[in-house]
């Protein structure tokens, strides 16, 4: 009886493991099936279907969490169609011909974006938060009609606070005030900014963000974009943040630098329009009319193009118009990035510019506020070192500004780093800009960093479990 009895179990658990089999078999079918029609990066399916056969239930969490684009999605959903002052195509002024090496560029540009180039622009550059903020906060103080802020990093501290009054004074005077803040950047717990402006009464949307962790699958998408625009007029954009330690003067424990932009013309219609989308995307909420859009006048001769990318319909632009550039480069390419960890694309587009006779300088900080991200580069740069590509490292403190100038003609300014987390996850935003004198000031601001040189021989000196550490980090890159 006793050997019947566990004869009986046996084949019980025998079936039990096979029908387990059967289901994890099937669920990994599934999910590669999944994977196959939607993953086009080649490294990354085989990646994902090699995870979830050999574990998955593990896997097909992973994949499910890190995976699955359901941006997209989400966006067909709501049917988003970012408000725009007619045909901005039709709104554009004529500006002066471009020279014919940029013509390509610009055809390219346009393909992209499905927007045109707008002449008629004025583009100022303002240094650390010691310039901008009392230059965004004057401009929130004068708004009449309408104030768009946009911020990944938005701190409650005294230079937070300040904006927050500034948003609700203008509120009370009957500004239409609408602020986004980061669901993550801006704190997933404690959103003090967040909340703050609610019990004021303020307009503002977290985005990508719920209190229930099963409802917030996209923990690595966010809104990187920094953007405030008042009165659908004046608009502010680039690489700053919200926080105290962005006032370099003041002298904070770790001091941010940065490079903002002050921008006046039609172009800002572009920019109203894509937070627009962005709003609509948050809050389920249309921006339109007079107050967003009023009829912009030219202020100069600058033309300029908004470049939005994320993980939607946007996949890759700003990637896109980057690798464009390069392949247009005729003399010299120059850059700046607080993380530079490019895709191997564009490692091999830098590297076949310097092989071309190009002059291709890269400006890194000496050490960034994210060592790991500093120990995956050391590791990633050998291509471009062997190609004769510059790398520079530029001395403390920490320089979070992110420029590129190609020909000392063409820049390309904004929100996106140099990395895989910025051309493919995250929500970004850049302003391509034709402007000799911008790309001047922009290309001496860079040569001043141009003095430590990152070398092989250098790299080379580094201990083995260095490298060792250096090489494994370095296998985190689409996530750094």
């Amino acid at each position: 009886m006793e050997q019947a009895l566990l004869s009986w179990l046996g084949g019980l658990a025998s079936i039990r493991t096979d029908l387990l089999w059967l289901i994890g078999a099937g669920l990994s079918g599934l999910i590669t099936i999944h994977v196959l029609l939607r993953k086009r990066e080649v490294g990354a399916a085989i990646g994902w279907i090699g995870l979830v056969w050999l574990s998955p239930v593990f896997g097909g969490v992973l994949y499910a969490l890190f995976g699955v684009n359901r941006v997209t999605r989400r966006a067909q959903k709501l049917g988003i169609k970012p408000s725009q002052p007619g045909r901005m195509e039709d709104a554009a002024p004529a500006g002066p011909p471009l020279p014919e090496r940029f013509r390509p560029l610009d055809h390219a540009v346009r393909r992209i974006t499905g927007l045109p180039l707008q002449a008629g622009n004025r583009i100022e550059t303002l240094r650390n938060g010691d310039a901008v903020y009392p230059a965004m906060l004057a401009a929130i103080a004068g708004a009449t009609r309408s104030i768009a802020l946009s911020s990944y990093i938005f701190r409650k501290d005294a230079t937070g606070r300040e904006f927050l009054d500034a948003l609700q004074a203008a509120h009370a005077r009957g500004v239409a005030v609408r602020v986004l803040v980061d669901g993550i950047g801006s704190g997933y717990f404690f959103a003090s900014i967040y909340g703050g402006l609610r019990r004021r009464g303020v307009p503002v949307g977290r985005f990508m963000h719920s209190a229930l962790p099963w409802r917030m699958p996209f923990l690595n998408l966010r809104t990187h974009k920094k953007l405030l625009i008042v009165d659908g007029r004046l608009a502010f954009t680039g690489g700053i943040n919200i926080a105290d330690e962005n006032r370099v003067a003041s002298s904070p424990p770790k001091p941010v630098r940065d490079v903002h932009f002050r921008i006046q013309g039609p172009v800002v219609a572009q920019l109203t329009a894509a937070f627009a989308g962005d709003w609509a995307f948050v809050m389920d909420q249309e921006i339109e009319g007079p107050d967003w859009f009023p009829a912009l006048e030219p202020q100069s001769g600058t033309q300029g193009r908004v470049v939005t990318s994320g993980p939607d319909a946007d996949l890759r632009k700003i990637e896109l118009v980057v690798l464009e550039a390069i392949s247009c480069a005729t003399r010299s390419i120059r850059l700046m990035t607080p993380y530079f960890l490019p895709s191997e694309v564009l490692v091999s587009a830098l590297s076949l510019a310097a092989l071309r006779g190009i002059t291709v300088d890269v400006v890194i900080p000496m050490a960034s506020d994210h060592a790991v991200v500093d120990w995956a580069t050391r590791a990633h740069v050998d291509p471009l070192l062997r190609s004769d590509v510059r790398i520079w490292l530029d001395d403390p403190p920490f320089d979070h500004a992110k420029l590129l100038v190609v020909d000392d003609a063409w820049c390309f300014i904004g929100s996106a780093n140099w990395d895989t987390r910025s051309f493919r996850l995250n929500f970004e935003l850049n302003v391509e800009v034709y402007d000799t004198e911008l790309a001047g000031r922009l290309d001496a601001f860079m040569r001043e960093k141009m003095n430590v040189r990152l070398t092989r021989e250098a790299l080379s000196r580094r201990g083995l479990p260095v490298r060792l550490r250096d090489a494994g980090v370095r296998l985190l890159l689409p996530y750094l």
